[in-house]
C-alpha cells in the first residue's frame, strides 16, 4: 500500500435553519465558526464550516443549512454517527453541559471505549469519546475551557448497504488497518492522531434518505496537491469513477461513491482557511469566490443573517 490517508479531513451534512445550526455547533459545542460562505453549486444556500481554531483537517464539520430543507432519514449509504474526541476526564463535563441545554444523552461502549451519544437540533447523530491522542484545543468559547474542549473528530461510524465492499475500500484504497471485530462492528484505524478510527456495522443497512439531519459526504485527507493526483489515479485504477479535481478554495477535492453507497471525497490539506481572509478573522465575513463577487449584494440579500452567540444552559 503506497498511499495511506491519515484520516478524516471533513464531514459535510444538511441542515435547516442557519442560526440554529450556528447556535448548536458554536454556541453549545464550542467549535469555531471558521468560514461563512455559500454552496458554490447553489449560491442561495450557506456553506458553514466549524472546527478548531485553525480549521485543521480532522476537525472540520460543514453544513448546507437552508430553511425548509426536508428532514432526512439516517441509513445505509451515509455516515451514521459522527464521533468527536475530547480530553480524558471530560465526559462528565460534557454530559452536564448537554443536559443543561435539554439535550438527551446516552452512554454506550464499543471496543472497550465509553461513548456519550446525542443528536444535534436536526437529529444528526453525534458522539463524544475520550482519548489521549491528538493535541488539545487552543480555542475556548462559551464557558468551555481548552482542557475540556473538543479536539476534533475521533472518527465515524459508516452505515453501509454492503459492509464488505465498504471495508474493502477502507483497506485497499484508503490504507486503513483493521484492528478489531466483534459481533456488531469492524474497527479500522489510520495513521493519524485524530479522525483516525472508523467503525463499520457488520449488518447491511437499509438505504437512508438525504435531508436535514443527515451527512452528505465524508472526506479523507490527501497530504498535498501532488499526492492528490496519485489518489485520483489509485481510485480509478481500482475501478471506481471519480470526478475531476475540483477547486473548493480551501482544499481541492475529488469524489466517488463507494459500493456501500457512501459518497467519499478525498481532499487536500492545503491551502487552508486563511486562504482568503486573515486567520484571526475567520468566519466573520461572508466569503465568496471571485466569480460570485459581482452578485454579492443579491446573494447577501437572499441569506438569513447569522451570528455566533454565547448561550447559557439551565
Amino acid at each position: 500500500m503506497s498511499l495511506q490517508t491519515t484520516g478524516i479531513h471533513h464531514i459535510t451534512a444538511f441542515a435547516g435553519n442557519p442560526q440554529a445550526n450556528v447556535d448548536f455547533y458554536a454556541g453549545i459545542l464550542g467549535l469555531r465558526l471558521l468560514k461563512k460562505t455559500i454552496n458554490f453549486d447553489a449560491p442561495e444556500v450557506y456553506h458553514l464550516y466549524f472546527g478548531n481554531e485553525a480549521g485543521s483537517p480532522g476537525t472540520i464539520i460543514t453544513f448546507f443549512p437552508a430553511p425548509g430543507t426536508p428532514k432526512g432519514r439516517i441509513g445505509g449509504g451515509q455516515v451514521g454517527i459522527t464521533s468527536y474526541v475530547v480530553p480524558p476526564g471530560s465526559l462528565d463535563f460534557w454530559q452536564q453541559r448537554l443536559e443543561s441545554f435539554d439535550i438527551q444523552v446516552t452512554k454506550t461502549s464499543r471496543f472497550s471505549e465509553q461513548y456519550l451519544q446525542f443528536e444535534d437540533n436536526e437529529g444528526l447523530r453525534l458522539e463524544l469519546v475520550e482519548r489521549e491522542a491528538g493535541a488539545n484545543s487552543t480555542w475556548s468559547y462559551g464557558g468551555i475551557s481548552a482542557d475540556k474542549a473538543i479536539k476534533g473528530f475521533g472518527g465515524a461510524v459508516l452505515f453501509s448497504v454492503n459492509p464488505q465492499k465498504t471495508m474493502d475500500v477502507l483497506e485497499s484504497i484508503l490504507g486503513f488497518t483493521k484492528i478489531g471485530e466483534d459481533a456488531e462492528y469492524a474497527r479500522y484505524q489510520s495513521v493519524g492522531e485524530i479522525g483516525n478510527i472508523v467503525d463499520v456495522p457488520l449488518a447491511k443497512m437499509g438505504l437512508g434518505i438525504g435531508g436535514a439531519g443527515t451527512v452528505h459526504h465524508i472526506a479523507w485527507r490527501a497530504q498535498d496537491f501532488e499526492q492528490h493526483e496519485d489518489w485520483r489515479n489509485t481510485v480509478q485504477n481500482y475501478g471506481y469513477h471519480t470526478t475531476p479535481i475540483i477547486d473548493r478554495q480551501y482544499f481541492n477535492a475529488i469524489y466517488f461513491r463507494e459500493a456501500g453507497g457512501i459518497l467519499f471525497e478525498i481532499a487536500t490539506d492545503p491551502p487552508g482557511f486563511a486562504n482568503d481572509e486573515p486567520a484571526e478573522a475567520l468566519g466573520q465575513k461572508l466569503m465568496l469566490p471571485e466569480w460570485y463577487e459581482p452578485e454579492r449584494a443579491q446573494i447577501e440579500a437572499n441569506l438569513l443573517p447569522i451570528e455566533v452567540r454565547t448561550l447559557t444552559g439551565k
